[in-house]
């Protein structure tokens, strides 16, 4: 469990909120609206309404308690910037701050975020891959060369175990799990026979996966 300081809670920071709830952190969330606040009391453990650009208010939050500071302030790139440099300024030891554009990506770097969430840019990727082609089911980045695919078992290979198909070899490609009936079973060895109504999650390079499933 962690302890994590949520500041902006439009759509986007009301569902960081719910997913953190879920997940069993500890959230204490910060807007300047009073509806805002209000919408997500059920989901946080604490909340306060109050501006994130002044230096006294977010102190008296005790920054340096937090295991990470998410700003997620999605139309006032000004408060997001100064609410990212107060942060790292104040001893917060993880910020994590929301862009909307490539420039602003670059200025939060600049100006004390230590990551940075582009969301329109990510599902853009996300989503021209997975459904550009009509074989991929769900796609995870890990670097800009390197993936997580969820596929249907080729035909070809229904009835053959992983050790027969032999991909890693073939394509350095790792079979990580096999998906059935919506269930996920990551113990795979070479002995694993695929089956044609199953899924598979496979780990890669990008052109490796491209060339294997003619992506």
């Amino acid at each position: 469990m962690k302890s994590i300081l949520l500041i902006g809670l439009g759509r986007f920071g009301r569902h960081i909120a719910r997913h953190l709830n879920q997940l069993g952190h500890q959230v204490m969330a910060v807007d300047e609206a009073e509806e805002r606040v209000e919408a997500v009391l059920p989901y946080v453990t604490n909340a306060q309404i109050g501006d994130s650009t002044n230096a006294p208010f977010l102190e008296s939050l005790g920054i340096r308690n937090f295991d990470a500071c998410i700003v997620t302030i999605g139309n006032d790139f000004q408060s997001s910037l100064e609410t990212t440099s107060l942060l790292k300024e104040l001893g917060a030891r993880l910020v994590v701050s929301r862009a909307a554009t490539d420039v602003q990506e670059k200025f939060l770097l600049r100006n004390g975020a230590d990551e940075v969430v582009y969301p329109e840019k990510q599902l853009a990727k996300w989503t021209a891959i997975r459904y550009s082609a009509e074989h991929i089911l769900d796609y995870i980045e890990l670097d800009e060369g390197h993936a997580i695919f969820e596929i249907p078992v080729p035909k070809e290979w229904a009835g053959q175990t992983v050790g027969q198909i032999d991909i890693r070899k073939k394509y350095s490609i790792n079979i990580m799990g096999i998906k059935k009936d919506g269930k996920l079973h990551l113990s795979i060895s070479s002995e694993t026979v695929l089956e044609a109504d199953e899924t598979m999650l496979v780990l890669g390079n990008n052109k490796d996966l491209q060339k294997c499933f003619h992506i």
